[in-house]
């Protein structure tokens, strides 16, 4: 059912109509307003976070942990960024950025450029990015990296001469309330598991979008979980 105050903000992020639930507060506050979000798995409430947090990592995955320890949580780890980043055709483009290893922006008169700046004025922070390869899902190398765009490997450029092209999501929010994400370059695939385990520190991998339900393990699904919400209602991993 939709909640009265977010159906309009729902419908506009999604391009609906979609079927959303409760936790569309969530989903609109990932997409819109760009707060960090943790992404938890429907199935087994594990959350994504990079492979490596450091700032200067650009060539390691994600993969799906279920405890969330000291140094992930110090670190940001845990919490992503869905940003906006235009759009294709008329559906609305994100980026999924991790909120672990952000850099601040040097002052342009130091040496830094302007990289745009936010609503407060203030600017925009550098923060790694979920990257394509341009061979995903056909391939069995790893096929997703967190790397600022200048600063992934060439196989994660875009294809076209922009970079940003590998680095771009279609969100599609299910009926279920949950949020999927298609890669504008493989259109037909979805952000999935190597051998599509849903299991303890399983790497993230482009896979196929065959079909199936929302607990199956090809149809992968994350609930977006503000920093105030962590512990409804899949707080199992973390007690």
């Amino acid at each position: 059912m939709y909640t009265q105050e977010r159906t309009a903000m729902a419908n506009l992020v999604v391009g609906g109509p979609v079927a959303v639930n409760s936790y569309d507060n969530a989903i609109v506050a990932a997409l819109v307003e760009n707060r960090p979000v943790m992404l938890v798995h429907a199935f087994n409430g594990g959350y994504l976070r990079p492979v490596e947090l450091k700032e200067d990592s650009h060539d390691k995955g994600v993969k799906l942990a279920t405890a969330l320890d000291p140094t992930v949580k110090d670190a940001q780890g845990h919490l992503w960024h869905i940003t906006p980043a235009g759009f294709f055709g008329q559906r609305p483009l994100y980026f999924i950025e991790s909120a672990a290893g952000q850099v601040s922006p040097k002052p342009i008169g130091a040496g830094g450029t302007d990289v745009g700046r936010g609503d407060d004025g203030a600017p925009k922070p550098q923060r790694r990015r979920i990257t394509v390869h341009q061979d995903a899902p056909k391939s069995t190398a790893d096929t997703v990296q967190v790397g600022l765009p200048d600063k992934v490997g060439d196989k994660w450029r875009g294809k076209n001469g922009a970079v940003e092209d590998t680095q771009l999501w279609v969100v599609t929010v299910t009926p279920w309330g949950g949020i999927t994400f298609v890669p504008i370059t493989h259109p037909d695939a979805i952000l999935g598991f190597k051998d599509h385990a849903v299991a303890a520190d399983s790497e993230v991998r482009l896979t196929y979008n065959w079909g199936g339900d929302f607990t199956g393990t090809v149809i992968n699904t994350f609930y977006p979980r503000l920093p105030s919400e962590w512990s409804v209602p899949y707080h199992h991993v973390f007690t």
